[in-house]
């Protein structure tokens, strides 16, 4: 744990003060530096001391709670009141950048099906086909709030419609990751209760919990937040991410949703200021590191995969990016601000990790396209600010 929390500090101090990119980039590269791609094919005997195999499960289980951690700090963040006063437009673009990855996608994968081993074994072309544009269809959206902060667009109708059309368009990619998995499972009961319990449980925290959990945030508003209201909190999150996993989802949808119901103010301050610098500096990047430890970058080239990469890539930042832009034209925006939103919706950072890393556990993907899919995620974050600078300079 030590190494890797340095190497995600020194790694992300690097692309922050010579990429001007964020740490967590530079946390979603050590990942990679650590695994097999770099640290494994140069010190093989260093790496194998490292992270033997026993530590893997620990690792496994760290990078679960970390990332679902992290998903419901992302959810204390989702104004739901900036969601509603750009519901119109927002719908536009995130239905645009929705519907030409699944498009993209159908038309890619029976291509990618003839190279063997890129989805599991029984894997139908329609269940690989949605996995791949939910894929594709990802955005990170803790990033595009993050930059949206940073170049002082918080509160404008174009930081406010990018943030609205970023959360429709995610709130989408996890619907159809969930039905994908609940495909998945090989029997229509399974199915069944992983749609039902799903949606239920989103129901329970979009129209019955906020109101449940209000006096919480009456609590915190009068007496602070202590370790008793902490601890209360972590076990609802438990519970929820139990909730979502018993049903034959992912656990991390639990935790998100739970994070929207949450009241603003000071519970869900307190809750930002007790847990995210603990998530974020030492569980999140456990996240990242099994991440690495399943990325191998040299088999693209073994198997001849070097252009398959390249043409997922591009399908990725084209669908995506291209389909928000003119969706952002066809409702009304001008060509500069179109390309913004496009740029900043072609992100996928953390999230595109999450997603995938739930199809290879789930056995939907093998290691080659789960390699392909972080180099995509990588390459298209480190895009995002640059580009998005690029149009601000525009006329």
């Amino acid at each position: 744990m030590a190494v890797i929390i340095a190497t995600c500090r020194v790694v992300g101090w690097a692309v922050q003060r010579w990429l001007g990119q964020p740490q967590v980039v530079g946390e979603m590269i050590a990942g990679v530096v650590l695994g097999p791609s770099l640290l494994g094919a140069l010190a093989p005997d260093l790496s194998a001391m490292l992270f033997p195999a026993e530590s893997k499960k620990l690792l496994y289980v760290g990078a679960q709670l970390g990332v679902g951690l992290y998903m419901f700090l992302v959810g204390l963040t989702f104004d739901r009141e900036e969601f509603r006063a750009s519901a119109g437009k927002a719908a536009a673009v995130s239905l645009g950048g929705m519907l030409a990855p699944f498009a993209a996608a159908a038309a890619l994968v029976p291509w990618l099906m003839q190279h063997e081993g890129l989805f599991s074994a029984g894997v139908g072309a329609g269940q690989a086909s949605l996995f791949l544009g939910a894929a594709i269809a990802i955005t990170a959206f803790p990033m595009l709030a993050r930059i949206i902060h940073e170049r002082g667009l918080a509160g404008t109708r174009l930081g406010t419609l990018s943030l609205s059309a970023g959360a429709m368009g995610d709130a989408g990619a996890w619907l159809v990751v969930a039905l994908v998995l609940a495909s998945v499972g090989g029997s229509s009961t399974v199915a069944v209760k992983a749609l039902g319990g799903g949606i239920g449980f989103a129901a329970l925290m979009v129209l019955v919990a906020p109101r449940l959990l209000a006096s919480l945030g009456r609590r915190a508003e009068t007496k602070g937040m202590d370790d008793s209201l902490l601890a209360l909190v972590l076990g609802l999150f438990l519970l929820c991410a139990f909730a979502m996993d018993g049903a034959g989802m992912h656990a991390v949808f639990g935790g998100f949703l739970l994070g929207t119901a949450m009241p603003r103010g000071a519970l869900a301050d307190g809750l930002r200021a007790r847990l995210e610098p603990f998530a974020t500096t030492f569980l999140l990047p456990m996240f990242f590191t099994f991440s690495g430890l399943n990325t191998r970058l040299q088999v693209l080239g073994e198997l001849g995969l070097v252009w398959v990469t390249l043409a997922i890539l591009a399908t990725a930042v084209l669908a995506k990016g291209g389909a928000c832009y003119v969706a952002a034209r066809w409702a009304g925006e001008s060509h500069r601000d179109a390309l913004g939103i496009g740029a900043l919706m072609n992100a996928r950072g953390l999230m595109e990790l999450i997603i995938i890393n739930i199809g290879l556990q789930a056995g939907i993907i093998g290691k080659g396209l789960f390699a392909m899919l972080v180099l995509m995620a990588i390459v298209t974050t480190l895009m995002a600010a640059p580009l998005f600078a690029l149009t601000r300079k525009q006329d």
